[in-house]
């Protein structure tokens, strides 16, 4: 039995921005920009909910990621947050060192979709609270 094209899930890229998100969906070559406020959230959660996406990753970029994987979590959406050096070094690998908003997303994308990182667990708001804290009193 072969799969169709259509069922086969996708993977994506989401270059985080203090402004915009910039979202890649590596199978189906696409890219689209919103806001990263939560009228820019809700509209790409909209978007990737039309697909059945096996992972969305993003990198650790000092909590702008946060509001997008919180509603991505609430929505049953499967999240994983990297460190930004894993994806520079799969960039450097695959001799992509061009820089765009939309090459970075891109690049994210194909980084999910070739790697297959874990997936992040959903931290409940005080817990990470809490971690917040913890990181600004120890600095």
């Amino acid at each position: 039995m072969t799969m169709n094209k259509q069922d086969m899930g996708v993977n994506v890229g989401i270059d985080v921005g203090k402004f915009q998100l910039d979202i890649f969906i590596w199978e189906r070559d696409r890219h689209f920009t919103v806001e990263n406020n939560d009228s820019g959230v809700r509209e790409a959660i909209k978007i990737l909910k039309r697909y059945k996406v096996q992972c969305i990753v993003m990198e650790a970029t000092g909590r702008y990621e946060m509001a997008f994987a919180t509603a991505a979590f609430e929505k049953g959406l499967p999240v994983a947050i990297v460190r930004p050096i894993l994806v520079r070094q799969f960039a450097r690998a695959a001799d992509q060192l061009a820089k765009t908003d939309k090459i970075d997303a891109a690049i994210i994308a194909r980084f999910a979709a070739l790697m297959k990182p874990r997936l992040t667990k959903q931290r409940s708001e005080n817990l990470q609270l809490i971690k917040d804290l913890v990181v600004v009193a120890g600095s």
